[in-house]
């Protein structure tokens, strides 16, 4: 296997069995080219063909060599709450294959995910006319003395195929969420009911695109 031979890690995704249906999943395969973890995409793409599968039940994060890294798949990067709950079962970094377009916006998306939630967050899109836009950001926003920080670490253009290297300094990134405000500091979760309620209410009603 690749990942054994490399010594790398690789986020691998595939169709996989599902209960009735198949579901849109991520395999974590570490450097000892063992998969510890698989995550099926929660968010489906109700609107599409992508209506046929079954999405997965929960966010999932794995030990990746000392590192948490938690994943979400494509449209589960439109809900806040994707990154939310990796970042309160511990992710520290979190990894987004793609394939979409219309990305400028939804990189400025990620990059607050990141700032948000105090997690290094890097997404992998297809190359083509506007889409692309792989990107990677690191959470530190501010340094000890309050000055501001860069935090894309880099943005592709949308139709370039190559390889892009990000670095995180893991140090740093955990001793600024040791201290900073953000993530799951002073949330005030008692106001927060109405997350878990169901109902769709104009203008958020939608016909569904695939019968």
């Amino acid at each position: 296997m690749a990942a054994k031979e490399l010594h790398i890690g690789i986020v691998l995704t595939a169709y996989t069995k599902g209960v009735q249906n198949p579901r849109n999943s991520a395999m974590i395969i570490d450097k000892n080219g063992s998969i510890i973890m698989t995550y099926s995409k929660v968010h489906t793409c109700d609107f599409s063909l992508e209506s046929l599968l079954e999405g997965g039940e929960e966010f999932k994060v794995c030990d990746f060599h000392g590192i948490k890294l938690g994943v979400m798949i494509c449209y589960d990067r439109e809900y806040p709450e994707s990154a939310r709950m990796l970042m309160l079962k511990g992710a520290e970094i979190i990894v987004v294959p793609n394939s979409c377009g219309g990305m400028k916006p939804r990189v400025q998306a990620l990059a607050t995910r990141a700032y948000e939630n105090m997690t290094g967050v890097v997404m992998a899109n297809t190359a083509f006319e506007n889409g692309g836009n792989s990107c990677a950001f690191q959470p530190i926003a501010w340094d000890k003395d309050g000055k501001e920080q860069e935090m894309t670490l880099f943005v592709a253009d949308a139709t370039s195929e190559k390889i892009y290297m990000a670095e995180f300094d893991m140090d740093a990134i955990r001793d600024y969420r040791s201290s900073e405000m953000m993530g799951n500091t002073f949330r005030k979760v008692k106001a927060y009911a109405g997350f878990l309620d169901n109902v769709v209410e104009p203008p958020f009603i939608r016909n569904r695109w695939v019968e």
